[in-house]
């Protein structure tokens, strides 16, 4: 029995056809987003009010669990299930590494937001 490549286990593990017209122009519909003000406009065009609020309880539920936030304080926070939480949690800990990608990256976007010595407009 062969072993299967980190690249292997990685895309067997996606259940999504990336590769499909549709999927593919998601995605460059998003990289293609070039401000704040865009991505804003985008976001509320495409997803419902709860939708929105569903997906940033889902990347504040990640980031929480970065910080060993017990799961109670985590629900009381966001409204989310403990299901969800442990689904998120999986994730977070997963060879895909969507929500530590996204996650690295605003940590280092608002650490160069930075107000002077020691003090972050991010918290």
């Amino acid at each position: 029995m062969t072993k299967l490549l980190y690249s292997d286990k990685v895309a067997s593990m996606q259940e999504i056809n990336w590769k499909i017209k549709e999927n593919k122009q998601l995605i460059e519909a998003f990289l293609c987003l070039k401000d704040e003000d865009e991505a804003r406009r985008f976001l509320r065009d495409i997803m419902t009010e709860k939708e929105i609020k569903e997906f940033s309880s889902r990347l504040e539920t990640a980031r929480l669990l970065t910080k060993d936030t017990q799961y109670n304080a985590i629900i009381e926070k966001t409204g989310l299930s403990s299901t969800t939480i442990a689904r998120i949690s999986k994730w977070l800990r997963g060879p895909l590494g969507g929500y530590r990608l996204v996650l690295n990256k605003l940590h280092h976007h608002h650490s160069q937001n930075s107000v002077g010595k020691g003090l972050s407009l991010y918290s």
